[in-house]
């Protein structure tokens, strides 16, 4: 069996990067694509904010296209999945998971993590690093459905994660995950 990249897919708030400490206490590689928007901001002396965010991701998809963070994160996917299994956290949008896929082929799963609306924003807002109210949560879903395409790669994922409840809950479905990727 080759290494696997499986990339956490889902909503801000459903619990992605939860998700991913999982595979990474695994011993899995982990490639997180947020951190491409907060060096760059940082570079530019900009404090990381939800505006200044948004307005980095949408910029660098205005001039890298649409799958502008697979692209920027292409060689260390590359160099991390050559040597383990490798977990992807945040791939957004619909052409990152095409080039990826074009590239990877079956070696790329797509893992969602689905949380209804009103929990992501309580946990949003309780969230210790850069918390959200419920307005700019649901702001920054409008943006990312229809500036980011992300609802593509959450629509046709190869596994779907319930993610509604407590951590405990969120770890059985973790292991229940690991069972069906180790028959595939």
């Amino acid at each position: 069996m080759s290494n696997k990249a499986v990339a956490v897919v889902g909503m801000c708030g459903s619990g992605k990067s939860v998700l991913t400490d999982m595979f990474v206490q695994r011993g899995w590689h982990k490639v997180y694509f947020g951190g491409v928007t907060v060096s760059q901001l940082k570079k530019q002396g900009l404090p990381v904010n939800e505006q200044n965010e948004r307005e980095m991701r949408e910029g660098l998809r205005k001039q890298y296209g649409a799958g502008a963070f697979a692209i920027l994160l292409e060689q260390e996917i590359g160099e991390k999945l050559s040597s383990g299994n490798t977990v992807l956290d945040g791939l957004y949008s619909w052409s990152e998971y095409k080039y990826l896929n074009n590239k990877y082929g079956d070696d790329l799963i797509l893992l969602a993590v689905v949380t209804n609306s009103n929990v992501r924003y309580q946990r949003l807002s309780l969230r210790s690093v850069r918390p959200l109210t419920p307005q700019q949560a649901r702001s920054r879903d409008y943006a990312e459905i229809e500036n980011s395409e992300k609802g593509g790669p959450i629509a046709i994922a190869d596994y779907y994660i319930d993610n509604n409840g407590d951590v405990d809950a969120l770890k059985q479905q973790f292991e229940q995950f690991l069972q069906w990727l180790s028959k595939r």
